[in-house]
């Protein structure tokens, strides 16, 4: 069997303790956070909810760019593809971390509470979907679904680094196919629970395709700062090339548009239609102070962007591409807090502590987790069947 020539070091540094320090900042800004909870139980919800659809959009990014890459069996990412395995191997974990928002649907969901049901008709008639049973079961099955494909797949390519066996490349064709196709049904379904039913009157049906484009955009600007990184720390330095960050480049810049053109399909659709039920969810994101994170949105997430990795060379710059991939993560949060907050804080932005203290609570253990992972398995798949190809890109 062939192996490819790597001369960098596979394995992160023993002696890192990157995982302890996130998870040190996890212990104080949840024990904060924890505080929060007794003095404004729902804001504590809210916030949570927003940070919370925040990493894991991450992970599910992530997931489906494993998936799609086994399947397409393309070459250009094998030498970065443990970065988004690692991302999306945990999300069983995350699963736990959804639990405390079962515990808040009282203070999150108004089709929980009765007297709205016995005013609102069009709400009520939406009870065979919107109850507590059928949303807790719904979400078993996403978790269920997303842990065991990100688990498999992760534990399938480690098995692969240990034995060389390249039959496993196949295998794992067979877990992405299905995998794909289960993916795309839960994730919407996942957009509309968690964010779209916090206002229960309206629906969109591109919802979930919006929620799939905003996490696949900041899933590549989190691998572009992650490579870049390690790059910096001297690690992968000949293994990650300047051509695979190009790449991711591209694709980052093409989802980019991808995002633009959902999100305005969207907008354009329900402002088009008119109906004054669709047309209110906009209207309370457009006035006052979220107005202002609207056009941020418009610029930050796309056209900026758009104008600044247009020019082929750009995309070869790797500090101007990683700025812009730290505004994309900034605006990511940023556009989750907007779509989630005007339901508790109708009319004006109120920033609450909260929703600081528990970023950094829900950041630090997901970077936790991904940096505790990592450092147990070679940062790349060095007995990939198409890791010499990828190696020889220019």
């Amino acid at each position: 069997m062939h192996h490819a020539k790597l001369i960098d070091n596979l394995t992160y540094p023993e002696t890192a303790n990157t995982h302890k320090l996130f998870f040190g900042i996890a212990a104080i800004a949840g024990l904060l956070s924890i505080a929060g909870l007794f003095t404004d139980t729902r804001q504590f919800f809210f916030s949570y909810l927003t940070s919370f659809v925040f990493i894991i959009s991450i992970s599910l990014g992530s997931l489906f760019f494993v998936m799609i890459h086994h399947i397409t069996r393309s070459e250009y990412g094998v030498t970065l593809r443990r970065i988004p395995e690692t991302f999306a191997s945990y999300i069983y974990i995350l699963g736990f971390l959804f639990v405390p928002i079962l515990f808040g649907m009282d203070y999150l969901y108004l089709w929980m509470d009765e007297a709205v049901l016995a005013k609102d008709q069009l709400i009520a008639d939406k009870t065979p979907y919107l109850n507590q049973t059928f949303f807790i079961i719904r979400n078993v099955i996403y978790f269920a679904v997303w842990g065991f494909l990100g688990y498999k797949l992760y534990a399938n390519a480690t098995k692969m680094d240990e034995t060389g066996d390249w039959g496993i490349d196949t295998s794992q064709r067979k877990v992405s196919a299905p995998g794909v196709f289960l993916f795309a049904f839960t994730v919407a379904f996942a957009a509309f629970d968690w964010m779209m039913s916090l206002d229960p009157a309206w629906f969109s049906t591109m919802f979930g395709v919006y929620f799939f484009s905003m996490s696949f955009q900041v899933f590549f600007a989190v691998v572009i700062l992650m490579a870049l990184y390690l790059r910096s720390k001297g690690l992968l330095a000949n293994t990650i090339k300047e051509a695979h960050l190009r790449d991711m480049t591209l694709l980052f810049f093409g989802f980019t548009v991808f995002y633009a053109y959902i999100a305005f399909g969207q907008y354009f659709l329900i402002y088009y239609a008119n109906f004054p039920k669709e047309i209110l969810w906009f209207y309370n994101r457009f006035e006052n102070g979220y107005a202002t994170i609207a056009w941020a949105l418009l610029f930050g997430k796309f056209i900026i962007p758009f104008i600044l990795l247009l020019p082929a060379k750009a995309k070869s710059n790797m500090k101007l591409v990683g700025s812009v991939a730290v505004m994309i993560i900034v605006l990511h949060f940023v556009e989750i807090y907007w779509i989630i907050m005007p339901v508790l804080h109708k009319g004006d932005i109120s920033i609450h502590w909260l929703d600081i203290t528990l970023l950094v609570t829900m950041i630090s253990v997901f970077m936790g987790l991904f940096f505790n992972k990592f450092r147990q398995n070679n940062m790349v798949a060095n007995n990939d069947p198409k890791l010499e190809a990828s190696l020889s890109k220019h």
